[in-house]
């Protein structure tokens, strides 16, 4: 690709917009839902509204990846594109819970080009020195998302309707495929190549089993033979795309990646701090709302300093890239993340609120280098005409880290609460419920909240000592690359 027929500044742009939509797609749906839920009347097929989004994105990625490499970023991101738009338009004319989860999926598929074509973009725009920046401000679309999307998306559904939440992607889709079409342009020639459908075919059916298969061990009253059953098919399903892609001429993602030591530990180390990042996420806000008894909107504002972190930490990991190796990055984030982990997993429940910023500024840097390290490894060692299948792998292992350990995480704590409630009397799993939303507690019985704060507490502390072990698992994973010593900006890509 060529710098100077491409428009970089406006391609950046443009690419940066694509993210922020995608991003806040979750977010923005997750503040209307009441809403949407007394128009359509289906408060059983809530969570799919979410899911179908996710689990489609993922399976799309790997294909997009491959895609990208072969008839070109441009064209891949703005069909990517097309369909969220097309699904964002459809979803918004929703009649019903069940036609909303359909253009849900769609715009799922759409959402599975975005991510990983637009690093792949960026890889080919800028140099290894700047790329880790520009990446870095890039990714910080979603905590930016986070942050921006509660308060829009109130002003929507008030001032508007929910189905301007969906409607709202239509005029900016378009500017931005407008941006890319006459700013980004390609010098590489297309390959000539055969999509591997089979190997499509294996690889969905694996990854769909599986996230379905956490997905649902995450609600808790599972029946033990789905999950076995979910896990046959996933190792069924894997097993056959292995042998299809050591078969098949033109791989979906060639086994010969996974022959480099690093570029298999730099994915394994995005998927498990990701993992932590959604325990993170999740559970920060919980303990302010449910233990210092702060409105959503106030919460929510305690992750916001990791949001703005991040953004710092990937400027660090691109001063630091010239210097050392991606294992002494790695181990610099690390650091950083445990920190933050271990004072969670210690502190009192009547840790002021201000703390909280402090612990989300130090875990916010150690995401931004890590997450931008691994991503910007993953590119520089595999060869150009590779960087779009590697980019879209690593987006897959964050994505299905994130995927199976909300789910772990979920049961530590609903196992924990049980347990909980069943040594206090008078306490119930319903209680509980109250408990996390301050606006609820208030109806709960005085004399009952220091045993329900206790349990919640003790819930929230060891989902940290989980997230804590998952980070000393990223220290052992990380040391197996201790010998490789060569800088980032040394190596192809």
């Amino acid at each position: 690709m060529s710098n100077k027929q491409t428009n970089v500044g406006v391609v950046t742009a443009a690419v940066f917009v694509a993210t922020f939509m995608s991003a806040i797609e979750g977010t923005i749906v997750s503040t209307a839902m009441p809403t949407i839920v007394g128009d359509l009347h289906g408060v059983a097929l809530m969570n799919w509204v979410f899911s179908i989004f996710l689990l489609t994105s993922a399976l799309a990625t790997p294909i997009y990846g491959k895609l990208a490499d072969t008839v070109g970023r441009k064209l891949v991101f703005l069909v990517g594109l097309f369909i969220f738009v097309l699904g964002s338009t459809l979803s918004g004319m929703s009649h019903s819970m069940e036609t909303l989860i359909a253009w849900r999926a769609l715009q799922g598929i759409g959402a599975g080009a975005i991510m990983p074509v637009s690093f792949t973009i960026l890889a080919d725009i800028y140099p290894v020195e700047k790329r880790a920046r520009v990446m870095g401000l890039n990714g910080s679309a979603w905590g930016i998302a986070a942050v921006v999307a509660p308060l829009l998306g109130g002003f929507i559904v008030d001032q508007l309707s929910w189905h301007w939440i969906f409607f709202i992607n239509i005029p900016i889709g378009i500017i931005t495929m407008a941006l890319i079409w006459f700013n980004l342009n390609e010098s590489t020639q297309r390959k000539a190549f055969t999509m591997d459908w089979a190997g499509c075919l294996w690889l969905s059916v694996g990854l769909l089993a599986l996230m379905l298969t956490f997905q649902l061990l995450g609600e808790g009253d599972l029946n033990i033979l789905w999950v076995v059953a979910g896990l046959v098919v996933t190792v069924v399903a894997f097993w056959l795309f292995l042998r299809r892609e050591r078969q098949t001429a033109d791989p979906l993602i060639p086994l010969t990646l996974f022959r480099d030591r690093t570029f298999v530990i730099q994915n394994l180390i995005a998927a498990l701090v990701s993992g932590f990042i959604m325990g993170f996420e999740v559970y920060l806000p919980t303990w302010t709302q449910g233990l210092l008894g702060l409105r959503a909107s106030q919460a929510g504002f305690a992750i916001t300093p990791s949001s703005l972190m991040w953004i710092i930490g990937s400027f660090i990991a691109g001063r630091l890239m010239v210097r050392r190796s991606p294992y002494q990055i790695i181990n610099i984030a690390l650091t950083l993340i445990i920190i933050g982990a271990v004072t969670m997993a210690l502190i009192p429940a009547t840790t002021p609120f201000w703390f909280f910023f402090v612990i989300a500024a130090i875990c916010g840097t150690g995401f931004g280098i890590t997450i931008t390290t691994t991503t910007v490894t993953v590119q520089s060692h595999v060869a150009t005409d590779e960087i779009g299948v590697a980019t879209s792998f690593n987006t897959l292992s964050r994505t299905l880290g994130q995927t199976m350990m909300v789910s772990i995480l979920g049961i530590i704590m609903n196992v924990q609460m049980a347990k909980g409630v069943a040594s206090h009397s008078g306490t119930t799993m319903g209680m509980m419920n109250k408990l996390i939303n301050p606006q609820t507690a208030k109806s709960l019985p005085a004399h009952l909240l220091p045993e329900l704060h206790g349990i919640l507490y003790q819930g929230l502390h060891l989902i940290f000592i989980a997230g804590a072990v998952l980070i000393v698992i990223s220290f052992l994973v990380n040391y197996l690359d201790r010998k490789d010593t060569q800088q980032i900006s040394g190596n192809q890509g």
